[in-house]
């Protein structure tokens, strides 16, 4: 009979495609994983792995095998999960990923009074990209993330946290400096500085300037970066523009969001911001804890906004 252990070495090779990396990942030698991989081998009368290709993968029929592990996995978690239901106090691992555009400005809100709170709790917080989190969730490789909704995706469950509107955030030198406030039809190609595909807050923008995708401030320069803080220092130090979420705005000092940031009137197009995890979750003591915290801990203008005051920008 396949134990649990056998199985989560099976798990480990065929994630790092490596038997040493896969060893390491799991604590124990290398010899000790290959042998119990080759004795539960030997016991389904199976090869598994196909160890003459480099990096190691599945065969046809170990394929089959891994799916059936994935499922056997993630059932076994759930008993520890569902003994936990039962306790006052939520604890245990839980492990969130966060989009870079929220990071930066949302954890640091309420990371240290869920830690006070809720000392039982193995927080463990990531970044990544909204693709990633997405495949991470429906794999179970995470237990939640931190996302800009709404997601439409069947596979997932999505609590709505606060809305975010957006700012524009000008050079002293561009044009639209001038007004005292922005019109989404004032928006044009010149000067609008982007981060690189495969970030939804990029996507988002391009929807609210309805531009091209190739968009490029500087004829010669092309610039690809994923950090919020880089395009804004790229608008203060140089030109142009760029668009920037709430969180964002409210860290600039008094002096730099007069010089440079301009609002948009009203309905100023905003993202929803969602606490996401997948329909098979089962750790609702910490979903909850954190989804309170998270909430108590916005901005109060924030925590005010309902949707009939701004104009969500979707991701489909």
């Amino acid at each position: 009979m396949a134990t649990i252990t056998q199985l989560e070495y099976l798990k480990s090779v065929n994630i790092f495609g490596h038997f040493g990396r896969a060893a390491q990942e799991c604590n124990v030698s290398q010899p000790t994983l290959s042998i119990q991989i080759q004795k539960l081998e030997e016991e389904l009368d199976v090869i598994i792995f196909d160890r003459s290709k480099k990096p190691i993968i599945a065969t046809e029929v170990g394929k089959e095998i891994l799916s059936q592990v994935s499922l056997i996995l993630k059932e076994h978690k759930k008993l520890y999960h569902l003994a936990n239901l039962g306790s006052i106090e939520p604890k245990g691992d839980f492990h969130l990923a966060v989009i870079p555009t929220l990071a930066p400005n949302l954890i640091p809100l309420f990371v240290m009074e869920f830690s006070k709170k809720y000392p039982q709790v193995n927080l463990k917080i990531n970044e990544y990209k909204t693709e990633d989190i997405i495949n991470m969730l429906v794999d179970d490789k995470i237990d939640a993330g931190l996302l800009v909704t709404p997601l439409e995706d069947s596979r997932l469950l999505e609590r709505h946290l606060f809305f975010e509107p957006f700012y524009t955030y000008i050079s002293s030198q561009h044009k639209l400096n001038k007004k005292k406030q922005i019109s989404e039809s004032d928006l044009e190609s010149e000067g609008l500085w982007l981060l690189e595909e495969g970030h939804c807050f990029r996507d988002q923008i391009l929807k609210i300037c309805s531009k091209d995708k190739k968009n490029t401030v500087l004829n010669n320069v092309e610039f690809s970066g994923g950090n919020l803080e880089t395009l804004k220092n790229l608008v203060k130090n140089n030109c142009g523009y760029t668009l920037l979420p709430e969180l964002s705005v409210n860290n600039l000092s008094l002096e730099d969001q007069k010089t440079h940031i301009r609002k948009f009137k009203k309905p100023a197009p905003t993202r929803e911001v969602s606490l996401v995890y997948s329909r098979s979750f089962l750790k609702a003591s910490i979903i909850n804890a954190l989804e309170k915290i998270i909430i108590n801990n916005l901005p109060k203008k924030i925590k005010s906004l309902k949707r009939r005051d701004v104009e969500v920008i979707g991701l489909k």
